[in-house]
């Protein structure tokens, strides 16, 4: 049962968003940026250990970014005023270097995985997708290709795919993913903020239909047992891992072919060669999981892992529909290109 005061914080969890992404001066959007942190550690803290010690973490990073961000702005208050465009290139790069460490981007990622490993799916949800928003919306005000881009991006890319090899957790899985996909997203805010928006959303929804779906699983040895109990659910638990792997012709390929497709435009070859290569060493990591599942039967297990009820299966089932739909979808446009 959802407790009364969570519902309360949430609401102001959306509110302190949206006051960031409309505030006026970097001031007001550093309010809205605190508003959030107080409003997310008493949602995603509780009674059990793990998730207290989540919550402590998460604070102390976020205070962490808090403080560099607040000194950036501090420091071109005084160079400049208030009001200023704030031009000054070192300056915004301390900003986004805390903005990127508010939202785990590597090299900054340290907090993110052992966060994510002590909390619940529902807050899992919340920090994989609503949480990014306000820090990707500033970086976006402000995204002028540079070489600092080019580290964040590759090192991203390096680190998601090397670290997410032999993980035995899914919710540490799904946050090193996550670095993954915040450095392809990073790539299309500084190309083309319309596709930003797509990918986020189709990234969104993609990780809110898997965090849906795992309920009380959390690691792969669990994982199995659970797929074996449901064809139906091992179907839709693939279509959502080879989606968000990005294979053709699944919804998850269409950002980043047009994140791609942007690039080469640009001639940023090389970038999206990286970009490219260690992507593929993350689909590879996916389709070995996949693989598991598909052709491991267990038929006894200490414990079982069913649907409850018949409206959580049919919620699932809708939710996934939208995703068989795309395979027409992507299939149509990539045969008109």
């Amino acid at each position: 049962m959802v407790k009364m005061y969570k519902l309360t914080f949430l609401s102001t969890l959306i509110m302190s968003t949206l006051i960031s992404i409309s505030a006026y001066t970097w001031l007001g959007m550093w309010i809205g940026l605190e508003m959030n942190l107080l409003s997310i550690i008493p949602i995603i803290s509780s009674k059990n250990m793990m998730s207290s010690e989540s919550s402590i973490k998460y604070f102390i990073t976020q205070a962490i970014a808090s403080t560099v961000i607040l000194m950036s702005i501090i420091m071109m208050m005084w160079k400049y005023n208030i009001y200023s465009t704030m031009d000054n290139s070192n300056l915004l790069m301390i900003m986004n270097s805390g903005l990127f460490l508010k939202m785990g981007m590597a090299p900054l990622h340290f907090w993110f995985p052992e966060v994510l490993e002590g909390l619940n799916w529902n807050n899992c949800m919340l920090m994989l997708t609503w949480q990014k928003i306000t820090p990707m919306m500033l970086i976006m005000y402000n995204t002028e290709f540079t070489m600092f881009y080019s580290v964040i991006i590759i090192s991203g890319m390096i680190i998601s795919s090397i670290m997410s090899m032999n993980q035995v957790s899914i919710r540490k899985l799904m946050a090193f993913s996550s670095i993954n996909h915040m450095g392809w997203m990073l790539a299309a805010m500084i190309m083309e903020k319309t596709i930003w928006i797509i990918y986020f959303m189709i990234y969104s929804f993609i990780t809110i239909n898997i965090a849906y779906m795992m309920k009380n699983t959390y690691y792969l040895s669990q994982l199995f047992p659970y797929l074996n109990t449901s064809p139906m659910m091992k179907m839709f638990f693939m279509l959502n891992f080879l989606s968000l792997s990005g294979i053709p012709p699944f919804l998850g390929f269409l950002p980043k072919w047009m994140v791609i497709q942007t690039m080469v435009m640009n001639k940023m070859f090389m970038l999206s060669m990286i970009m490219i290569a260690f992507t593929l060493i993350m689909i590879y990591i996916y389709m070995r999981i996949m693989m598991t599942a598909l052709v491991m039967k267990i038929n006894q297990s200490n414990w079982t892992l069913k649907l409850n009820t018949k409206i959580n299966s049919l919620s699932i089932g809708m939710l996934n529909f939208f995703l068989v739909m795309s395979l027409i979808l992507v299939t149509i446009m990539l045969n008109m290109i």
